[in-house]
């Protein structure tokens, strides 16, 4: 890891994806624009202590304050009020998006038990890719002894990117591992 993921993206992924796509102009080649990681604490008991647990394990695996995300309208089935605060985010550019990113594919996704790649399927139409965490354990970052609560969030990987085509391609030079192997569908016999 002596070389830095924008190093890796300007020196490595820029030519590899101009040869594959043959873009013609250089401002075409996708590009990662942001990043952005969301926890909610659902419905805890003790909401205001789980979101300062889930604000401080994402202060510490991104290296940002998170903002507050808040509730837009009240839900009486899930004891929901308006502007009722029950999540955190935070939103990743430059040089802390790519550490943040070098991270989670050469450290933390590795460490995952069982880890076979993350979906394909995970593509919004518009070039962008999130992908679920279920724990924070994986993070290095992260003290396994201190860990009050289990935080789950989701990492979205904003590109610049017209189609999930480039965006995966622009994925896979970075080092993002997909798992490429199809679901196995049950066929229905007829007998």
């Amino acid at each position: 890891m002596s070389e830095g993921l924008y190093k890796f993206y300007k020196k490595q992924v820029i030519p590899a994806l101009q040869a594959k796509h043959a873009y013609a102009n250089v401002h075409q080649i996708p590009r990662i624009e942001k990043v952005v990681v969301n926890t909610c604490i659902g419905s805890q008991a003790d909401g205001k202590q789980a979101l300062e647990d889930a604000k401080a394990e994402l202060t510490t695996i991104t290296g940002q304050k998170p903002a507050e995300t808040r509730s837009k309208k009240s839900i009486a089935n899930f004891k929901l009020r308006e502007n009722q605060a029950i999540g955190a985010r935070v939103t990743l550019r430059g040089e802390r998006m790519y550490e943040f990113l070098d991270r989670l594919i050469r450290m933390a996704l590795p460490r995952i038990r069982d880890f076979r790649g993350v979906s394909p399927r995970s593509f919004d139409g518009n070039g962008n890719y999130t992908l679920g965490v279920s724990d924070q354990s994986i993070f290095p970052e992260i003290e396994l002894d201190k860990i009050k609560r289990n935080i789950g969030f989701d990492v979205t990987i904003v590109t610049s990117a017209p189609t999930d085509a480039e965006a995966k391609s622009l994925l896979m030079e970075l080092g993002v591992p997909f798992s490429d192997k199809p679901k196995a569908v049950k066929v229905a016999e007829n007998n």
